[in-house]
């Protein structure tokens, strides 16, 4: 979408660029900016006072930025966050991190230091231009208050087209201040949007036409493409099983007919072996990450590939493509034909291979198992169910057992990996979908590292319901230490941790522990009925380990299963 503002819309005489700022954002649709203020931002926090963009004022820049990156995972608008020059942009820099890596639209708004100082080591001034240039789509430092209402108007365009990613625009404090005649408008632009060719499509065709044992791989690109309910048609249409991403969960739900699970590391046996087994890979809307395909040359070894994507710098990459097709993935979608032949036996030989590797949810003894909690919360909460995970074991335990209706309801930082994001996604998720049941999963580890965010949720009331998987330990790296380091276990000990249900009451927020198993259910029932924010302490053994697991560096094939830890 082109994002324009249009010149009839009456202005005053004169506006400072703090005031354009926020006038082209009220412009643009913008509902939410996530941020905190500062020295050089400081003349747009004026202007953000008297306007009508609603600010939410988190504790850390970083929680801005991981908030927004949610905000954009639910609505596939643009989320914005916004910081002042030097360490506030700096602090931004792992939201937008993550941001890029898994293809989410966010603008982050940066003050800068006036422009006769910039370059001159002024304070707090940091090269946040040359700093984030590998990690946007696009940058850009806005030279007079003029030309704000067309740089914005483009950022958000470019954020939110083609491939998704973060824009940065940096706005020098000089820039803010200065008046104009506010009449500067962007006239409406031309967004390339490849247009997938018809030798492409034909190659694709004439490969799933002669494949007898066709697999679906669906990545991320499929929600932030919006696509969903047309790869559902397709799916439905032709029969062919599927597994999926970590950011591909939800665009078939668990109990689809044809769909096998997650593949990669933590994925299970059934999807990992239709890789290993199937004649062609159709791959729509992902990349060969190495956490998804394991030892690349061994990965779906017997396969063909037919590489579906907006983003032509995905082809060839990792994994050479037999017919590649490049376009809007909905555009992509609708023009290839996927009629295979006869893959009956196929679907078959992939439906028991579902049955046959069920995830078992018994564990001995009378302590909480993490997974059959979140198969069993996301079950009773049903389609309203939203989760942002943390980074760790229970990222995978939440990617591996709980039910998600549709992507927009699993937000996970997959590429980058980033501990600390859950807390302040769940604010972003939450706001752009009030409606919604909004959990935030995490381990005791990443939630330290944004804990402060619950400040944020007691400010505004935003009822994000927290379950707090406290193992004391750093839960996958002592997993690793114990599997591949020959159990040195090195700074991972977190027996120290706080008393966690004392600190969400110094923050004002309802919380419980809880540490036997039949304590689950009451606690399940007790945070679904919660009005506000609230937290659950859940007390689990830090000796248990996510199972499947395939060694690092090995094949999909080689999945160690639960208790062959000896």
């Amino acid at each position: 979408m082109t994002h324009t503002i249009s010149a009839s819309e009456p202005r005053p005489a004169t506006r400072s660029g703090a005031e354009l700022v926020v006038d082209t954002l009220e412009a643009l649709g913008v509902e939410c900016v996530f941020g905190y203020p500062g020295g050089a931002i400081m003349p747009v926090y004026d202007a953000i006072a008297r306007g009508n963009v609603r600010h939410i004022l988190v504790r850390h820049e970083q929680a801005a930025a991981f908030a927004a990156d949610a905000y954009g995972r639910i609505t596939g608008k643009a989320g914005v966050c916004m910081a002042t020059s030097g360490p506030g942009a700096t602090n931004l820099i792992t939201g937008i991190a993550n941001a890029f890596m898994d293809s989410v639209p966010m603008v982050a708004i940066t003050g800068q230091v006036p422009q006769p100082f910039m370059g001159t080591d002024a304070f707090q001034e940091t090269d946040i231009f040359g700093m984030t240039m590998p990690i946007v789509k696009h940058s850009i430092v806005v030279r007079t208050p003029d030309d704000i209402p067309a740089a914005l108007a483009e950022a958000f365009t470019i954020a939110e087209s083609g491939r998704p990613g973060p824009v940065l625009v940096d706005l020098p404090k000089d820039v803010q201040q200065a008046m104009s005649s506010g009449q500067g408008t962007p006239e409406e632009g031309d967004i390339f949007r490849p247009t997938p060719s018809p030798e492409s499509i034909a190659d694709a065709e004439r490969l799933i036409a002669g494949a007898q044992r066709p697999l679906f791989y669906l990545g991320g690109g499929i929600a932030r493409s919006k696509a969903t309910e047309l790869v559902r048609e397709i799916v439905a249409e032709s029969g062919i099983p599927s597994v999926c991403t970590l950011q591909g969960l939800g665009v078939l739900p668990p109990e689809h007919p044809a769909m096998l699970g997650m593949i990669g590391m933590h994925g299970g046996r059934a999807a990992n072996t239709a890789v290993q087994e199937c004649d062609l890979l159709i791959v729509v809307g992902a990349r060969f990450d190495d956490r998804a395909t394991g030892h690349l040359p061994s990965f779906a070894p017997k396969a063909s590939v037919v590489h579906i994507d907006t983003d032509a710098a995905e082809f060839d990459k990792l994994r050479v493509a037999n017919a590649a097709i490049c376009g809007d993935l909905k555009r992509s979608l609708r023009t290839t034909a996927f009629a295979a032949g006869d893959i009956g036996e196929w679907r078959e030989e992939c439906a028991a291979l579902k049955d046959r590797h069920q995830a078992p949810y018994d564990a001995p003894g009378n302590g909480i198992y993490a997974p059959a909690m979140l198969k069993a919360l996301s079950e009773k909460v049903g389609d309203d169910f939203v989760v942002a995970a943390d980074v760790g074991q229970h990222q995978m335990w939440v990617a591996q057992h709980c039910r998600f209706s549709r992507p927009q309801a699993h937000l996970t930082s997959g590429g980058l990996g980033a501990m600390g994001f859950g807390l302040p996604a769940a604010i972003g998720a939450k706001l752009a979908e009030p409606h919604s049941h909004v959990f935030c999963v995490s381990g005791d580890g990443g939630f330290q590292m944004n804990l402060q965010e619950l400040a944020t949720l007691r400010r505004y009331q935003i009822p994000v319901k927290i379950v707090l998987l406290d193992n004391s330990m750093l839960g996958l790296v002592r997993q690793w230490q114990e599997l591949f380091f020959e159990g040195n276990y090195s700074e991972v000990d977190l027996s120290d941790n706080p008393d966690f249900v004392e600190v969400a009451h110094a923050f004002g927020i309802e919380a419980f522990a809880i540490e036997t198993r039949d304590e689950v259910d009451g606690a399940i029932e007790r945070l679904i009925n919660a009005r506000g924010p609230i937290l659950a302490h859940v007390r689990i053994d830090p000796e248990e380990n996510v199972w499947p697991l395939v060694p690092p560096g090995a094949s999909n094939s080689e999945m160690m299963e639960k208790r062959h830890d000896a």
